[in-house]
């Protein structure tokens, strides 16, 4: 009788063991899957397009980039506004094509001692390579605009990596020189493409002043322009213009000796301090 008492105690300490076990292998396995929905979602929101955009304020604050769209730039060493208490201007042009306003743009920069960078796509260097040229023998940065000017979250890793490397190596084998910032397209990015773009060992550079230049039929009033640029200059400041505008264009001088005149520095983006 004892005897029976004995296997049954054993047989029920094994069926606890083997129901034990089975539990900790379920939790596991749900941990695991778990694990992988969250991987998942993860690369999902990973790759949700930022279209990029600012806040002004007034007099001269510092505007408002949004506080998440800040934070996934930074994190993945972008920048887009500089020291709040260094009153250093950064002015950076973006180049999708040759209007005919280069020439004088780069004329003014050399007669005000000024640096600045130039985002080009390939057209850019197909159509202008001597504007190119004088861009790098003046001193300028020239900056990675990408071969065809498309939305960067819209692409995959493939797609980004010829994008940006085609362009790269078609300036290096022209110019010798090698490109090391972006300005993503149409201002959209995604903390994947940064990650991505990161690893072709560039740094993605936005801003924090720009406005609307870039139409060629409907150009802003040149008064109005150098007013809305200037009372809009702020510490740390990275301008963003276009190449393609007369109004640009004219203003361009004026504009560069009255904010010298505030006070202001103008840096090439080698010198930027957050």
């Amino acid at each position: 009788m004892n005897e029976k008492i004995k296997n049954r105690k054993m047989t029920s300490l094994i069926i606890i063991a083997i129901l034990i076990i089975g539990i900790v292998s379920l939790s596991v396995i749900n941990n695991s899957n778990n694990e992988k929905t969250i991987e998942t979602n993860s690369n999902i929101s990973n790759n949700k397009k930022i279209e990029w955009g600012i806040k002004r304020e007034t007099d001269h604050k510092q505007p408002d980039l949004g506080s998440n769209n800040k934070k996934v730039l930074e994190k993945n060493n972008g920048i887009a506004i500089g020291n709040s208490e260094k009153k250093n201007i950064y002015l950076t042009f973006d180049e999708g094509y040759e209007a005919g306003y280069t020439p004088k743009i780069l004329e003014t920069l050399q007669n005000n001692n000024v640096k600045a960078a130039f985002f080009i796509t390939a057209h850019y260097v197909n159509t202008q390579e001597d504007l190119v040229k004088q861009m790098i023998n003046e001193g300028h940065i020239v900056g990675n605009h990408t071969v065809n000017h498309k939305s960067m979250p819209d692409l995959s890793e493939e797609e980004i990596k010829k994008e940006v490397m085609d362009l790269h190596q078609g300036v290096f084998e022209r110019f010798n020189y090698e490109m090391k910032y972006i300005r993503p397209p149409k201002g959209e990015f995604s903390e994947k493409s940064m990650i991505e773009t990161n690893k072709l060992g560039y740094k993605t550079v936005m801003w924090s002043f720009a406005y609307e230049d870039w139409n060629e039929n409907k150009q802003p009033n040149e008064d109005n322009a150098k007013k809305k640029i200037l009372d809009n200059l702020h510490n740390g400041e990275i301008i963003l213009l276009h190449g393609n505008s007369k109004t640009n264009t004219n203003i361009l001088d004026s504009v560069i000796k009255e904010a010298k005149n505030m006070g202001y520095e103008f840096k090439s983006l080698d010198e930027f301090e957050k």
